[in-house]
């Protein structure tokens, strides 16, 4: 399987520390985040990666050459416009589909800016076994924006809590906890619309039954390499409004419950910090 590295951002809430290097190469505990991805990402056998860059993207270059890319078959994907999450993966298509012999293979996406314990084969075995487009790591905890799933796991929707604080962004080893589920008046008859602040992509829900599920992204994905040409979005988008899509159109995009796995998001200062201690607790490996 390979991998891409979602690194091009411009770490705007880790300021000041992103003000002299891209976020891939703030450090944690003497690491970079770039380091630490690329090392959890082999450590599944996971030896090629592609690395979208944009902010200080020489630096990253140079610090790649300077570590004989870790070992690894490492290309970079540079974005002279920030293409966000769809875009640069479909900019980066051409590195999962330059082997024919491979079409089939799944394809890894992974937020260099989040630390998890998360099972990747665990997750892989999931998504082939129920033959999903797409696979989402997903926790029920605190989000200031959620992706609505029925009970077979399949995305129905979204709800973004405009005034809901960010408070912490930490998935802990888990608690006794169950997931948020969606009252039923907030089910939406319609179809998504982006103007909305909560959407459902299926009006009938068809399979689903009971509440819908709010759980929050972890920013790792797998996804089946027959969606890139289904990437019909042009220029800078989300990956998420696509998935809305194509789970609107009877795709099967998934979610792989989390919930009793370490994440923590390293968007800020205190989240490194944060890091920095589990890492020295050893909740982290």
């Amino acid at each position: 399987m390979k991998a891409m590295i979602l690194a091009a951002g411009l770490g705007t809430r880790l300021r000041p520390l992103t003000d002299t290097r891209p976020k891939a190469l703030v450090e944690l505990s003497g690491r970079t985040l770039l380091e630490i991805t690329l090392t959890r990402l082999r450590t599944f056998g996971i030896t090629e990666v592609i690395v979208n860059v944009h902010h200080f993207a020489d630096m990253v270059i140079d610090y790649l050459k300077s570590n004989n890319n870790f070992g690894m078959r490492i290309e970079i994907s540079r974005e002279d416009v920030l293409l966000d999450t769809g875009g640069g993966l479909k900019k980066a298509a051409w590195f999962f589909l330059e082997d024919p012999s491979h079409l089939d293979e799944p394809l890894l996406l992974h937020n260099v800016d989040v630390i998890s314990t998360i099972d990747l084969s665990r997750m892989l075995q999931f998504h082939t076994e129920n033959h999903a487009l797409a696979t989402l790591a997903v926790q029920s905890r605190e989000s200031s924006r959620y992706l609505l799933f029925d009970d077979h796991n399949q995305l129905r929707g979204r709800r973004m809590e405009a005034h809901s604080p960010l408070a912490t962004r930490h998935s802990p080893l888990p608690e006794a906890e169950g997931p948020l589920p969606l009252p039923p008046a907030e089910i939406p008859a319609s179809c998504h619309s982006e103007r909305s602040e909560e959407s459902a992509s299926s009006p009938s829900r068809a399979g689903g039954t009971g509440p819908l599920q709010a759980l929050a992204f972890s920013g790792i994905h797998i996804i089946s390499p027959r969606l890139l040409p289904m990437l019909t979005e042009q220029g800078i988008f989300s990956i998420i409004p696509s998935y809305l899509r194509l789970a609107a159109q009877g795709e099967k995009i998934l979610a792989f419950r989390a919930d009793n796995y370490y994440w923590r998001d390293l968007g800020r200062p205190a989240d490194l910090a944060q890091a920095a201690h589990d890492l020295q607790k050893k909740v982290l490996p």
